[in-house]
């Protein structure tokens, strides 16, 4: 997270003293943090505040990818005891489809290895695919 953090300070352009003002702490603390693979939430947020952009959405896609929801009807009995929000369904970024269908185009992956691993339905997928008209001379998904 820290080498990501310093890239955007890079493109920002952001001077290191404005850096330690807005997070009150000194130029050393700024350096540790550029190392860092991970931050504290509130750190992060002040972070994302001054760069104005979300780092949080790092994980949360990481998530969409790596551990998505469990379907409605397994996710019934825990709905019910939690005050937690409750998410109807992933949101998958451009970026994700871009990331997926680039896999199949290049044939890093079939489309069952991309259902398989990343847990995306297969309408999911071949309506992504249809949106990109995405040619069907790959290998067809059996059911």
């Amino acid at each position: 997270m820290g080498s990501l953090i310093r890239q955007r300070v890079i493109e920002c352009e952001l001077d290191i003293l404005r850096i330690c003002n807005f997070l009150k702490c000194d130029e050393k603390a700024i350096d540790e943090m550029y190392v860092s693979s991970s931050l504290d939430c509130d750190l992060l947020l002040q972070w994302s505040k001054l760069l104005e952009y979300d780092f949080f959405r790092i994980y949360s896609q990481h998530l969409i990818f790596y551990a998505p929801q469990a379907s409605f009807k397994n996710n019934t009995s825990t709905s019910a005891n939690t005050a937690l929000p409750q998410f109807r369904k992933n949101i998958y970024t451009k970026e994700m489809i871009d990331f997926i269908i680039d896999l199949i185009q290049t044939n890093r992956k079939t489309k069952i290895q991309v259902i398989r691993e990343y847990k995306i339905p297969k309408t999911t997928l071949y309506k992504w695919m249809n949106k990109y008209n995405l040619s069907e001379n790959f290998e067809k998904v059996n059911s």
